[in-house]
Formats: structure tokens, C-alpha cells, sequence
């Protein structure tokens, strides 16, 4: 969406539901032309890469659907060119109804300028590798507004971050005051029950028991068991340290139980006492 309609969905930010469920009728609407069925989700975004206000949505759809009769599983492609006007129509529409019934603070003469503008709808490549698919949409999915990597300093006044402007290409830090990150961060924190994914088609909560089993069988493709992960293996794939591994003598430990409130100043001499053991030790 142009960015002169990024400020009204901040205004009122309910209107950020009905974004989802017309990026999905988009679509939607260009497969039922071809009498199928397909698989879609979506993620909204609120954030740019530099923590500012840029709202975008994320979808994803199968290259292929179920025929009307779920007899037969059927390509599809979607263009760019057919898709671009009515993802516009909608999105104008929907802040026109906003604007009348005085919801939002912008002007009829705006978006009609907004509507006659050529849209940037960016259409991902398909790979022939699921995994490097996964990690695409994965990023997506539940990509928080900064990721801890990418902090890079704070001395009690100012947080300075890295991010990468698309404009340039090339990486960029940002620094600003405490209040004004802060402030930065929480503007993309959603609302209590706010769903930030949402399915549709094949994939609607109400249809997705009965249809997936058949997709499967129409592709022919095995359901491998889901693989539990517990809480020690997520952290050694999120920050490459493995919890369970003492760090005096590289031993598996056994988790016994977790104590609560102890005061920093008790935790600092637990911690004092394993550092001066390490150094002995070395």
C-alpha cells in the first residue's frame, strides 16, 4: 500500500482485520474464476526494518487448489498485472466507507489520488525446495518488530540498532533515545486478540479437517509425525547455547527444579562463584 495510507490504519487500527481478509478475497476471487479451491494465510506487518510505521501484509497461496468437487487437485498461477487493480479497488473501498462514516481523518480528493497510482505488489519466485520455503514464510510468520541480533548498543540513554534499507541496499544503524525506541516498538504491539495470522481457503478452521486429508492423498503425500522440540532444544536453536551443558565441565545436566525470588543481589554471588570456579579451573 502507498505510504499516505499507512497513517489512517494507525488511526483506526481495527480497520487492519479487514486488510487481511481482503488481500486473501484477492486472490480468492481470481481462483474461483477457475472453479478452484486454494490454500492461503496471512501475515500483517505493521513495522519497516527501522521500527517506523509500514503497514503490509504477507500472503502466502498454494500454486494449486481443489477442483469444485475436491475430485482433482488443479494448477494455478496468479499475475501481478490482474492482481494489482483489485487488491487497490478493495483497499480504496475499504477506506472510503472508513472516511464517510468518519472513522478516519483523510480527504476524498487523497484517495482518489491513491486510486490512479500504479501499486508495488511484490510476487515472491516458487523454489522447488520446501525447506528454503519453510524458512521464507518462517521469518514471516513470527518475526517480532526487532529481533535481538540486531541490537547493537545502549549506554543508559541511547539504543542503536542496525537494519537494512531497501532503498540502498546496504546496512544502516539507527539511534535514538530511550523514550523514542521505546515508543517506536510498542506503536507495532497488537491489540489483546488480535490475530496476526489468519487462514483462509483450504486452510479456513472450518474446512481444513475435512479438506487437508484430501489434499494429501491427491498429492500423494506422507504426514510425517510432528517432532517435539522441548524447551532446551529451542533455546540451543534460537541462541546456539545448549541450557542443559554445564559450563564448568561441558557435562549434560538434569533439570531438577527453578527458584523464585531470590534478590539480584543473592543471584549475583551464585554467579560470582561459577565465574571464579572457570577461571580456577582454566
Amino acid at each position: 500500500m502507498p505510504d499516505k495510507l499507512w497513517p489512517p490504519l494507525k488511526e483506526k487500527r481495527s480497520l487492519l482485520k479487514k486488510i487481511a481478509k481482503l488481500a486473501a478475497d484477492t486472490i480468492q476471487t481470481k481462483a474461483k474464476e477457475r472453479k478452484i479451491n486454494v490454500a492461503i494465510f496471512t501475515a500483517m506487518h505493521t513495522f519497516g526494518r527501522d521500527l517506523k510505521w509500514h503497514v503490509h501484509i504477507h500472503l502466502s497461496v498454494t500454486m494449486g487448489g481443489l477442483s469444485e468437487d475436491n475430485s482433482e487437485w488443479k494448477k494455478i498461477r496468479f499475475s501481478k498485472k490482474a492482481i494489482m487493480p483489485m487488491w487497490r479497488k478493495r483497499v480504496i473501498k475499504l477506506m472510503k466507507d472508513a472516511q464517510k462514516a468518519g472513522e478516519i481523518n483523510v480527504t476524498a480528493a487523497m484517495l482518489e489520488v491513491q486510486y490512479h497510482k500504479k501499486w508495488i505488489v511484490h510476487f515472491a519466485k516458487p523454489t522447488t525446495n520446501p525447506w528454503r520455503t519453510i524458512s521464507y514464510l518462517g521469518r514471516y510468520i513470527k518475526r517480532p518488530p526487532l529481533s535481538q541480533s540486531r541490537l547493537e548498543h545502549y549506554d543508559g540513554s541511547k539504543v542503536t540498532f542496525n537494519y537494512l534499507n531497501h532503498k540502498t541496499g546496504k546496512y544502516q544503524k539507527g539511534t535514538y533515545s530511550t523514550d523514542e525506541f521505546i515508543q517506536r516498538f510498542i506503536q507495532h504491539i497488537p491489540e489483546k486478540g488480535f490475530r496476526m495470522i489468519r487462514y483462509y481457503g483450504i486452510l479456513a478452521n472450518r474446512v481444513r479437517s475435512k479438506l487437508l486429508p484430501i489434499v494429501y492423498d491427491l498429492i500423494n503425500q506422507i504426514i510425517q509425525p510432528v517432532k517435539f522440540i522441548g524447551w532446551a532444544g529451542l533455546m540451543k536453536n534460537s541462541f546456539g547455547v545448549d541450557p542443559l551443558k554445564c559450563i564448568l565441565c561441558g557435562s549434560k545436566m538434569l533439570f531438577k527444579g527453578m527458584t523464585f525470588g531470590k534478590s539480584n543481589r543473592e543471584l549475583k554471588s551464585y554467579h560470582e562463584e561459577l565465574a571464579t570456579r572457570q577461571i580456577i579451573r582454566a
